[in-house]
């Protein structure tokens, strides 16, 4: 660990492998906490790579729980979080709006940790549990089309790297990270983050581990999702080209709100407005879950403009199939719960 240290110290990139094994060293337990801190503030100083994040994320898969089964033309549409823009679990509604258009979600997520309410905690106040065994999680999946991993779960060795992060309050590469390290094999990926300046970095992450296609994109008003407020940078990966777009929402037919009519609250308020959503009451919360399920379908190859997935994501939430896809996962995590009792 001193060699990487003193290589970043030394202002020189690490390549993923040595960050990778770096990384391991923390989830093995063989640094302290004052070495962590200086790798990312190392990191953080020098300017991260888009190797140097490969091997972070490829470090943290490896040490995750083990899913056996690879289910074909996955997608994950997680957020890095951050924005402050308090807004409603905007990604969470979109999951489910995708999932009943014929999509394979598999949903990465946590509790709040810079914002009000985190996928996880509207998720539990839902009825849905966080802690799935991996085998039914991938039953869940085949069967439904959707199901959560929650990132403490299935990252059961991160602990040392949250207290850090924690005690340093600055972000540091391992705020942004989050939903490059779902440890389902995942065919595709929307990514959204609050930074503009990362976008060309994630998606070619994405591609060094081997998404087919995704989308990487900064919000109007720097949000991680995209937002009916103006332009909406995307960054969209199709094996292995990159090409960019300015998205507004009058381009796909939607009206513009400014974000302050998407602000959401504590669990209980968001979980109401996600149920209101998907049961197709309108305004701006439905019309931005439209955007980015639309976005979402697009990405993952089941629309050929993202008008077009807007169009499926109505079909889905007007259908009742993006609240059914809610219910049986709900259903499923009674069942778990009774079966343990």
């Amino acid at each position: 660990m001193k060699r990487y240290l003193e290589k970043l110290a030394a202002n020189e990139a690490l390549t993923q492998e040595e960050t990778e094994n770096a990384v391991g060293k923390i989830f093995n337990e063989e640094i302290s906490d004052s070495e962590i801190a200086a790798f990312m503030i190392g990191l953080k100083t020098k300017g991260e790579t888009v190797e140097e994040i490969a091997g972070i994320v490829q470090a943290m898969r490896k040490n995750s729980r083990s899913f056996s089964k690879k289910i074909p033309n996955m997608i994950d549409n997680c957020g890095t979080g951050g924005d402050g823009s308090k807004s409603f679990n905007i990604s969470t509604t979109s999951a489910f709006v995708m999932a009943g258009a014929g999509i394979t979600v598999a949903k990465h997520g946590n509790r709040s940790i810079s914002s009000k309410t985190g996928s996880a905690d509207v998720l539990e106040e839902l009825g849905v549990s966080l802690d799935l065994p991996t085998e039914l999680t991938e039953e869940i999946l085949e069967e439904n089309g959707i199901a959560f991993l929650f990132a403490p779960y299935v990252h059961p060795k991160i602990k040392a790297i949250m207290k850090v992060r924690k005690d340093l309050k600055i972000p540091t590469v391992f705020n942004y990270i989050g939903p490059l390290t779902n440890p389902m094999d995942l065919d595709y990926q929307l990514l959204g983050i609050n930074r503009g300046d990362m976008l060309d970095v994630f998606a070619d992450v994405l591609n060094t581990l081997g998404r087919k296609r995704a989308v990487v994109l900064n919000g109007a008003g720097s949000m991680d999702e995209a937002s009916l407020a103006g332009d909406n940078q995307l960054v969209i990966l199709n094996e292995g080209v990159r090409t960019k777009e300015i998205l507004h929402p009058e381009h796909v037919g939607l009206s513009v709100y400014d974000n302050t009519h998407i602000v959401g609250g504590d669990a209980k308020e968001n979980a109401a407005i996600l149920l209101d959503v998907l049961k197709g009451k309108k305004g701006a919360c439905r019309d931005t879950v439209l955007l980015n399920a639309g976005i979402g379908i697009f990405t993952a190859g089941r629309a050929e403009t993202v008008q077009q997935g807007i169009f499926r994501a109505i079909e889905s939430i007007e259908s009742g199939a993006a609240l059914e896809k809610l219910n049986f996962l709900i259903s499923k995590s009674s069942q778990y719960r009774k079966a343990v009792i």
